[in-house]
């Protein structure tokens, strides 16, 4: 789909240099094969990927590889949570579930990181981030997520603490927001694909982007594209029902924001 996709890391002054520069290597490596054999299953824009032979009808979902119905039971899963507002088929019944894929890849790609003894780090697809330890790992400060303006892509309505402490492990003071770590930003909208994004909101859509903090990176994701589909009422669910932070830009640019974007 060309999303672009980034790995940054901290340069550790304790690691000599050819051993920093293959330890990065490595995990670039495993991230791109990661995404490269997700894609082969679930991209739409490859005739020959499990996907586009389920559309076609030339496969059915109980004869799909485990792969493919582990995320189709997780997007229906979401279906349920949202009421209908995320949902793993197209308008015309298709099975489309690109609305969870990128978010699981990421997933997957920071539980590799981990695996692979990578403690810090900030992971980005297209706009989607995940994030681990701090850019300055003797200081434990979080990373920094910009959020672009959807009316003006050269400039920044805010930007957003991630991490601050490696997945997994206790944060460190001040990085408790409501009870979690906020290490995964999504957000979703029509700024920068068109008006991908079916809505279940009645009339227009309510919301031109959304941009959704969380303790993981699918929630964020697939709540991010929910609140596009199903507006202001999914937009208050999403709030009550999870710990998460949201910054929603309205049609006419106004600013819907929880408590931890004003701040």
């Amino acid at each position: 789909m060309g999303t672009v996709t980034s790995l940054a890391v901290p340069t550790d002054a304790h690691k000599a240099p050819q051993a920093a520069a293959d330890e990065l290597e490595a995990a670039t490596a495993v991230v791109e094969r990661l995404f490269t054999e997700l894609d082969s299953i679930f991209s739409l824009y490859r005739p020959d990927s499990e996907a586009s032979r389920l559309v076609r009808g030339e496969l059915t979902l109980p004869e799909a590889s485990a792969e493919m119905r582990a995320r189709y039971e997780e997007a229906a899963e979401w279906r349920l949570l949202t009421e209908g507002a995320f949902t793993p088929e197209r308008p015309d019944g298709a099975l489309d579930l690109s609305g969870i894929v990128k978010g699981h890849a990421i997933r997957e790609a920071g539980m590799s990181l981990l695996a692979l003894g990578m403690a810090n780090w900030c992971l980005n697809a297209g706009g989607d981030v995940l994030v681990s330890g701090s850019p300055n790992p003797d200081t434990d400060v979080p990373w920094r997520a910009g959020i672009v303006d959807p009316a003006d892509r050269r400039t920044l309505l805010a930007g957003f603490p991630l991490g601050g402490a490696a997945l997994g492990s206790a944060p460190p003071d001040g990085m408790v927001a409501d009870g979690g770590t906020r290490a995964a930003l999504a957000t979703s909208g029509s700024a920068e694909r068109g008006d991908h994004i079916w809505s279940v909101a009645a009339g227009a859509a309510e919301f031109r982007q959304v941009s959704v903090a969380a303790a993981d990176v699918v929630t964020a994701d697939v709540l991010a594209t929910a609140i596009v589909a199903g507006g202001v009422p999914m937009l208050n669910r999403a709030t009550a029902m999870w710990d998460i932070e949201a910054l929603a830009v309205s049609a006419n640019g106004e600013l819907l924001a929880t408590g931890g974007f004003r701040r």
